[in-house]
C-alpha cells in the first residue's frame, strides 16, 4: 500500500513539474513572438497586429500575456498612425489591468496611456498618467528594469512641453529621456532614440539653429537606418530635406525627399506622405520643374483629403473620452452629493432623537417632581 501511495505521489510530482514545463515554453515562445514583432513594429506594423492577436490568442487564462498582446496591437496601430484603433486595443488592456501582479507591467501600460492621449493631442489626460507611471517607477524596487520607461516618461513630456511651452524646456527631457534609454543598454531602445532624435532636430529648427537641427536629424536617420526602421528613416531624411530647403540646396532636399518617399511606400503613413509630396512640391516649383510640381502637388492634395478624414475620426474619440471623462466626475459629484445628504440625514436624525430623548428625560423629571410635590401636599395636609 505505501508503495502505491510513493509511486502516485511520484507520479503527481512529475505531472505537476511537466506541466510547469510545457507552459514555461509556451509563454517563452510568446515572449520571443512579443520581441520580433516589437523590434521591427515600424517596419512592418501589420505583420506587429496579427503577432498581437497571435499572443492574446494563445494566452488562454494567463492575464499578464493578453494585456502584453492588446498592447503589441495598440503600438502597431500607433505606428501606423491609427490612434482610434490603437486607443481601443489599449483600453482593452487597461480593463484586464487590476487582475495583473506585475508592476512593471503596469508602469508600461499607465506610460503608454499617457503617450496615447499625447498622440491624441488630450495633453492634461496625458500628463495625468505620465505622473501616475512617474509615481509607479518611483516606488518601483528594481531601478535597473525601469530606464526605459522612464525614459519614454521623459520623452512624451518633452513632446508635450514642445507644443505647450518651449523647446528649451522640451530639449531638457528630451535629452533625459535619451540618458534613460542608453542606460537600458538595449538594442531595441534605438528606434525610441532615433524618435527622439529627430524630435530634438525639429526643436533647433524651431530655434533656428539648421547647424544643429541637421545634425540630429542625420543621427536620426543613422539610428533607424542601423535598426531597418523605415519610417523612422523616412522622417528623418524629410526634416534634413527641410534644412537643405531653407539654405537654398533645393536639389539636395529634393534627392532626400525622393529617398523618403522609397523608404515611405512599405509603410503607408499619410503623415509622413503628406510631408513628402508636400516637400517635392515645393522644391520642384523652386527649380521650375512644373510637371513635379503639379504631380506632387495633387498627391499632396488627395492624401491631406485622407488625413482629414482619419482626423475627424480621431476628434470624435477625443470628444468621446472628454465626454465619458465629464460623465465618470459628474458620477462622482452625484455620488459625493449623496453621501454627503446621507450623512447630514443621519447626524439630524441623530440631533432630532438627542434632543427628543433629553426633552423626555426633562419631561420625566418634571413629571416625578410634581409627583413629589403632590406628595408632599398631601402630607402636610393630613397633618394639619
Amino acid at each position: 500500500m505505501n508503495t502505491k501511495k510513493t509511486v502516485l505521489f511520484y507520479l503527481c510530482v512529475v505531472g505537476l513539474l511537466s506541466t510547469q514545463l510545457f507552459y514555461a515554453q509556451e509563454y517563452k515562445k510568446l515572449d520571443s513572438v512579443i520581441n520580433a514583432a516589437s523590434t521591427h513594429i515600424y517596419t512592418s506594423p501589420d505583420d506587429a497586429v496579427k503577432s498581437g492577436e497571435k499572443v492574446v490568442k494563445e494566452a488562454g487564462d494567463n492575464i499578464d500575456y493578453r494585456i502584453k498582446g492588446y498592447k503589441l496591437i495598440s503600438d502597431a496601430f500607433s505606428a501606423k498612425r491609427d490612434y482610434k484603433q490603437s486607443l481601443d486595443y489599449l483600453i482593452k488592456a487597461l480593463e484586464l489591468l487590476n487582475q495583473s501582479n506585475d508592476q512593471l507591467l503596469k508602469i508600461n501600460i499607465t506610460n503608454k496611456l499617457g503617450i496615447q492621449y499625447h498622440q491624441l493631442k488630450v495633453y492634461d489626460k496625458a500628463i495625468q498618467y505620465l505622473d501616475q507611471a512617474e509615481q509607479l517607477i518611483a516606488e518601483y524596487p528594481h531601478k535597473d528594469s525601469i530606464h526605459v520607461e522612464l525614459g519614454k516618461n521623459y520623452s512624451v513630456r518633452g513632446f508635450i512641453y514642445k507644443e505647450k511651452l518651449s523647446c528649451t524646456v522640451a530639449l531638457t527631457y528630451l535629452n533625459r529621456g535619451i540618458a534613460e534609454l542608453k542606460k537600458a543598454k538595449n538594442a531595441e531602445v534605438d528606434s525610441k532614440i532615433s524618435i527622439i532624435i529627430y524630435n530634438k532636430g525639429n526643436c533647433y529648427l524651431l530655434l533656428n539653429n539648421y547647424k544643429l537641427a541637421l545634425e540630429n536629424f542625420q543621427e536620426s536617420a543613422r539610428i533607424a537606418r542601423k535598426v531597418n526602421a523605415k519610417s523612422l528613416e523616412a522622417f528623418a531624411l524629410k526634416g534634413s530635406a527641410k534644412i537643405y530647403a531653407l539654405e537654398g540646396r533645393n536639389s539636395e532636399a529634393i534627392d532626400a525627399l525622393n529617398q523618403a518617399l522609397s523608404l515611405s511606400s512599405d509603410v503607408n503613413d499619410l503623415i509622413l506622405n503628406q510631408e513628402i509630396y508636400k516637400g517635392l512640391s515645393e522644391n520642384y516649383l523652386a527649380t521650375n520643374t512644373w510637371d513635379q510640381f503639379n504631380t506632387n502637388q495633387q498627391k499632396f492634395i488627395d492624401t491631406q483629403n485622407l488625413i482629414r478624414d482619419r482626423e475627424r475620426i480621431s476628434v470624435e474619440e477625443s470628444l468621446r473620452v472628454k465626454k465619458a471623462e465629464l460623465k465618470e466626475k459628474r458620477a462622482e459629484l452625484s455620488k459625493k452629493f449623496y453621501y454627503l445628504l446621507l450623512i447630514l440625514s443621519f447626524v439630524f436624525i441623530a440631533v432630532v432623537l438627542f434632543f427628543y430623548v433629553i426633552i423626555k428625560r426633562k419631561n420625566k423629571e418634571i413629571t416625578t417632581i410634581k409627583n413629589q410635590i403632590i406628595v408632599l401636599q398631601n402630607k402636610k395636609g393630613k397633618e394639619v
